[in-house]
């Protein structure tokens, strides 16, 4: 069994959401904001959920508010937000930190397992890397996530198969997801 599996989220509501439901499904990992350049993702994200979650694909959406202040509202309020304008169904859990002393374990995990390679080369990579450079001068050499909507795509088995960085073409998540599917 994976470490995958040995770890729980918290959903909006308090109760626990454990990996282990997960089990033998494809699951993405993404933490997500609701004021970012990379929110138009959720429009993505959601055909992906609608197009592969009968065939076993899940999403565990984590909001954070650790760049930049980009996701200030309630859990409620995001919700809103996010089933409004992007008519996501997919489940959200309760705003968490992705990085740092107060970080879900969850993420300490997935960054264990896939760090940081890159935001490749196209235009929103190299200003993400322009940007980045100023906040952090080693970015390039530490595992923490550096933006909203990273994503980690977990196989049927438990291993963390991929790590995408925000700047990442939606259509290379969709072709992995759709390889483990």
């Amino acid at each position: 069994m994976s470490a995958f599996y040995d770890h729980k989220v918290t959903a909006p509501n308090g109760d626990e959401v454990s990996m282990k439901d997960f089990e033998g499904k494809v699951v993405m990992v993404v933490n997500t904001a609701t004021g970012c350049g990379f929110t138009k993702q959720y429009k993505d994200i959601e055909e992906m959920y609608e197009k592969y979650h009968e065939k076993g694909f899940e999403i565990v959406d984590v909001p954070c508010n650790q760049f930049a202040g980009q996701t200030p509202g309630t859990d409620e309020e995001i919700h809103e937000f996010c089933s409004l304008k992007y008519n996501t169904q997919f489940p959200q859990m309760k705003k968490s930190d992705v990085n740092g002393e107060n970080a879900l374990p969850l993420f300490e995990y997935l960054k264990s397992q896939k760090g940081f390679e890159g935001f490749g080369m196209n235009p929103a990579a190299l200003a993400m890397k322009a940007m980045l450079s100023k906040i952090d001068k080693d970015y390039k050499n530490n595992p923490d996530i550096k933006w909203n909507f990273t994503k980690f795509i977990i196989d049927r088995t438990g291993n963390v198969v991929a790590r995408f960085e925000p700047t990442a073409d939606m259509s290379q998540v969709d072709k992995c997801v759709a390889a483990l599917i």
